[in-house]
């Protein structure tokens, strides 16, 4: 069974806008997808994956004459076991077909130019519904054929799109 879940409860009624802004598709205690709607909005800085995920997704809202610090990042070895995949919709408009682990369809969503997507688990499948321009963004090195599996996507009349 699958569900929306919010990533945190606040009080605070902007930031429960804002958290409205940013859908995550479940398949019973398995994450297998988040993501930022382009109107999502939130001063400072948010991480929206837990620190064990192997992509980090985060989002940054700073002012004008806001500095990082110059740094450089270390050497920390670390172990992918699978591929994650961040998209950008840059144009258009598309509908993603999330699957478990298990390649179970779970559900669908739209979307639009703006939108951010992180494919944290399970098989995943997309439909163009317009002319669309994404950038994806994946660990590497790239491993060719050996980096998936492709199985039968689910039939139009089972899909249940949640908008």
């Amino acid at each position: 069974m699958s569900s929306s879940r919010p990533l945190s409860v606040s009080a605070d009624k902007a930031e429960r806008g804002a958290a409205a802004l940013i859908d995550t598709i479940w398949h019973a205690d398995t994450q297998l997808a988040i993501i930022i709607r382009a109107g999502y909005v939130r001063e400072g800085i948010t991480f929206l994956t837990p620190d064990d995920f192997s992509q980090q997704l985060g989002y940054m809202n700073r002012p004008a004459g806001y500095r990082i610090a110059a740094h450089v990042h270390n050497a920390v070895p670390r172990a992918v076991a699978f591929t994650r995949e961040v998209l950008f919709i840059k144009s258009g408009r598309l509908r993603a077909d999330f699957y478990s682990d298990e390649r179970v369809y779970v559900e669908s969503r739209i979307l639009r130019a703006g939108d951010v997507l992180l494919l944290a688990a399970g098989g995943h499948g997309f439909e163009m519904l317009e002319n669309t321009e994404m950038i994806e963004v994946k660990q590497g090195p790239y491993a060719g054929d050996g980096d998936k599996t492709l199985f039968e996507a689910v039939a139009p009349s089972r899909i249940r799109l949640r908008d």
